[in-house]
């Protein structure tokens, strides 16, 4: 039988100065280990940690620019643009632009924060 999801959870997110992170489906919301769904809303300035996760991230950038730090460079994923991050690589995501951004994420599996493996002090780590 189909599971109705009423509304998401908010869940604090990581990073300065804070995000917004509504997860509709994932480990809080619906109790689901294999994807989680969630919309997340980072104003202008917000950087999170550098990470390593152990899940692959789906990302599709809906308003503003997502920047992505990454061990070869950076991309900067604009409105209607999306972004594959593999389990593994290192990454840091931050939304340096004057108006932040909105933007869908999925983690497969679901994110979890042991999972996201981040960075005790920001930087890329080996």
């Amino acid at each position: 039988m189909p599971k109705l999801i009423v509304q998401p959870a908010r869940i604090p997110g990581a990073g300065s100065p804070s995000k917004q992170i509504d997860e509709y489906i994932g480990r809080v919301n619906s109790e689901t280990s294999a994807v989680s769904i969630a919309l997340m809303r980072s104003p202008a300035g917000w950087q999170e940690p550098g990470q390593r996760p152990a899940f692959d991230e789906y990302t599709v950038v809906l308003r503003g620019t997502l920047r992505v730090e990454h061990e070869g460079g950076v991309l900067e994923v604009g409105a209607g643009q999306a972004v594959i991050a593999t389990r593994g690589e290192w990454v840091r995501y931050s939304t340096p632009g004057p108006h932040g951004a909105e933007y869908v994420a999925v983690c497969v599996p679901a994110f979890s924060l042991a999972d996201a493996r981040r960075d005790p002090d920001g930087g890329a780590t080996e």
